[in-house]
């Protein structure tokens, strides 16, 4: 009979043991349906029903919404939990609540709680297990009934339709953005995998969407007006007005209806400000909203300290030193458009690009704010080699210093050395080094 999870440790290597469908490119995105995450619920009482659920999906900017909404709630005096994902160096990472990460024997008897009967669904049908999202998942639900929280809020891993998450029935449902990502498992449209993001989308659920493109946006309006869903939209609905941004921030106003606000942030990149935008329209149509006026002084004091970390985040100073999870054409350009506002003299990237990944858009994005660039490897089985990345960046840079440091950590370290105060040094390409540079150049 197998050992009990007792500790963080153990409940880390047991999930990790598990289908991880983000580890698996080739495995189908048919496989990822709902039902066995279902039967896993009903098999530890359904922890989801009662949650007042914030549901977040889009091709970008949904992590950060999710916890910009934290942000606000907090503010505002609620008990909030979060489940976000992929994780920057911990798994426990995934799960928060009251603003902290979720640790040891209370995360550990939660998946000792899930492990027996994700093992006797194994055993039923091997075919169709839950996965380790459907387990992180279902954890996380676990977690936010047992600590009573009054507000829950999930980001979507992949999707929106099929994805694990969507076996809530929440109060609101958010979209940030749509473009063409993962296209081999959503579509190779824009129509497509705004149909994918839209299957969260529910009978009479308010339904707040960021600036989505023409087409996905017909999409998406469309099944909102099937399943009657009101529908507030960037830019129409409400709106964000970006007043200012620089090494001290974001200035930006808010519009919604009653509330007007005019907020400040401690991001780099203006893109939060709409972020920030449709977190606050998806707070304020929660059930038992605050009024228009609380709801402004909690987002004035939830952003004003909020952290996003690994979004284009600012871990020091003298000399300036970021780490982002850019690994996109479209986040690298914002980015670059955030480091050039910063007054950096000498500017140097470490960089690590998963396997699959857009590298040539992704460095003609990036390459010409930097003097020098080391090239890692920070996950050995997801990143491309550091030699073929360089090659690339010496063709589409060719004055660029280059020079290639397999072991992240190292090549972390040496990016610094020699570095003013008023140089810059950048860590992107990944979700992993994002994570190490945390570690190290904080």
């Amino acid at each position: 009979m197998p050992q009990p999870v007792r500790t963080l440790e153990e409940a880390g290597a047991w999930l990790e043991g598990l289908i991880n469908v983000e580890r698996r490119p080739d495995w189908p995105y048919a496989r990822m349906g709902l039902e066995p995450v279902r039967r896993l619920l009903e098999r530890v009482d359904e922890p989801q029903r009662g949650l007042s659920v914030l549901h977040v999906a889009g091709s970008k900017g949904k992590g950060s919404t999710a916890l910009l909404a934290e942000a606000v709630l907090r503010a505002g005096g609620e008990r909030v939990g979060v489940f976000t994902s992929p994780h920057l160096v911990r798994w426990s990472e995934r799960f928060r609540i009251d603003g902290r990460e979720v640790q040891g024997e209370r995360l550990a008897a939660a998946v000792e709680r899930l492990r027996p009967h994700v093992e006797a669904l194994r055993a039923e049908t091997p075919e169709n297990a839950p996965t380790f999202f459907d387990a992180t998942t279902a954890a996380a639900l676990l977690l936010f009934q047992e600590a009573g929280v009054q507000r829950a809020i999930l980001e979507v891993g992949l999707g929106g339709r099929l994805d694990s998450t969507n076996v809530v029935e929440p109060a609101v449902c958010v979209i940030t953005t749509i473009e063409l990502e993962h296209t081999d498992l959503l579509g190779d449209t824009l129509a497509a995998i705004a149909g994918e993001k839209a299957g969260i989308v529910k009978p009479g659920v308010p339904l707040v969407t960021g600036a989505l493109p023409d087409e996905a946006a017909r999409v998406v309006e469309g099944v909102a007006r099937e399943r009657g869903a009101p529908l507030a939209r960037l830019g129409r609905e409400f709106s964000s007005e970006l007043r200012s941004v620089g090494p001290d921030g974001l200035a930006f106003r808010v519009r919604d209806g009653e509330l007007d606000a005019d907020l400040r942030a401690p991001l780099l990149c203006p893109r939060q400000a709409d972020n920030a935008a449709v977190a606050l329209a998806a707070v304020g149509r929660l059930p038992g909203a605050a009024r228009a006026e609380d709801l402004a002084r909690a987002a004035t004091a939830g952003l004003a300290s909020v952290r996003l970390p690994g979004r284009i985040e600012l871990l020091g100073r003298a000399p300036w030193r970021v780490a982002d999870s850019a690994h996109t054409a479209a986040s690298a350009r914002a980015l670059a458009e955030a480091l050039a506002r910063l007054p950096a003299r000498r500017a140097r990237l470490v960089l690590s690009v998963s396997a699959g990944k857009d590298l040539a858009a992704i460095l003609e994005a990036l390459l010409p704010g930097f003097e020098s660039v080391t090239v890692t490897r920070a996950e050995p089985t997801r990143s491309l080699k550091p030699a073929d990345v360089a090659a690339a960046v010496r063709i589409a840079s060719p004055g660029a210093a280059v020079r290639a440091v397999p072991n992240p950590h190292m090549a972390l370290r040496a990016a610094l050395e020699g570095l003013g105060e008023d140089d810059l040094v950048c860590a992107a390409g990944s979700v992993y080094l994002a994570g190490l540079a945390r570690q190290v150049l904080a």
